[in-house]
């Protein structure tokens, strides 16, 4: 059996990030790390005798849940797509969540989510989730969850680690959305912090990359040039792929800002031949999904031949 990359006893504990300092408090409610407080998703890709990729692993904890892995993708049949759900509303103060998704060798697939992931208002503490995802040799994941909401007063904070082999490939989307924009009277950047970072390294160790975004709406600066502008969503895709692929899609991918469409977008390489960056920018989710799936359509072309199928018209 391949090694495990994950703990079976999972733990999520950022009271030591300093940008989390003022969040501490223990909630009134539920204790942090009660049953239903903290979500625990074990995922595990592997090719059968016929060369088909299947969910061989899978051990959750709720109030995670995943379904059957599905078979709908037109343009790779023999993918599995597999949506990440949850039983618990949306992510209150207290909640720790722990994901982890292992591509073994030369398998491949699709994960997403169910709807777009709420983070309620909170009061005392804050909202954390750790990834891991390990993507061994020839192994290939398309991670496209659906964007994030944060409400008022929301403390969200989420690590993600990436192992992979040289050969492997992954398309990560994160989209955030500024607030819920039509709620009452709008409710753009009233949480309090998120904080997200991505690293990559090799299986032996070594580092790709890092990168790190704190967003602190009580500091100000938001709408600033450079920022966020007059930008209300944010999309950050990574790209973890060998360089002849990361070359391919780097020369399909033009920056552009349409004013007519209220969107942006741009793109860089990773640091250490690690693969590729992309950003966008819009002022409602739909445009930006679209750019995201479209880029990340780019990346399956690169690596599968295969372009990514048009959104389900409900998604």
């Amino acid at each position: 059996m391949a090694e495990r990359y994950y703990s079976d006893s999972p733990k999520v504990d950022f009271d030591s990030a300093p940008e989390m300092a003022p969040y501490l408090e223990q909630p009134d409610a539920m204790y942090i790390g009660c049953p239903g407080k903290h979500g625990y998703l074990n995922l595990g890709f592997e090719l059968d005798s016929d060369g088909k990729s299947i969910l061989r692993e899978l051990d959750r904890r709720a109030p995670l849940i995943v379904q059957q892995e599905l078979y709908f993708d037109e343009a790779m049949p023999e993918m599995p797509c597999v949506y990440i759900l949850s039983s618990g509303g949306p992510n209150v103060d207290g909640d720790r969540y722990v994901q982890n998704f292992t591509v073994h060798r030369n398998a491949f697939a699709h994960v997403s989510t169910g709807a777009a992931t709420k983070l309620a208002e909170m009061k005392r503490n804050y909202s954390g989730m750790t990834q891991k995802i390990v993507l061994e040799e020839g192994a290939y994941l398309e991670y496209m969850p659906e964007p994030v909401i944060p409400c008022r007063h929301t403390r969200f904070i989420c690590d993600t680690d990436i192992i992979a082999h040289e050969t492997a490939t992954l398309a990560y989307s994160e989209i955030y959305m500024g607030g819920r924009k039509y709620y009452n009277d709008g409710e753009l950047f009233a949480f309090d912090i998120l904080s997200v970072t991505t690293h990559g390294e090799r299986p032996d160790g070594q580092q790709l990359f890092r990168e790190k975004f704190i967003i602190d709406p009580g500091r100000g600066g938001l709408r600033l040039t450079g920022i966020m502008a007059e930008f209300d969503v944010f999309a950050n895709v990574v790209v973890v792929t060998p360089p002849e692929s990361a070359a391919a899609v780097y020369d399909a991918t033009v920056p552009f800002i349409d004013r007519e469409r209220d969107i942006a977008a741009g793109i860089t390489h990773l640091p250490n031949g690690a693969g590729l960056l992309f950003k966008v920018l819009g002022k409602e989710p739909g445009p930006v999904k679209a750019v995201v799936r479209e880029f990340c359509s780019k990346v399956r072309m690169a690596v599968k031949g295969k372009p990514i199928p048009p959104e389900f018209p409900w998604r």
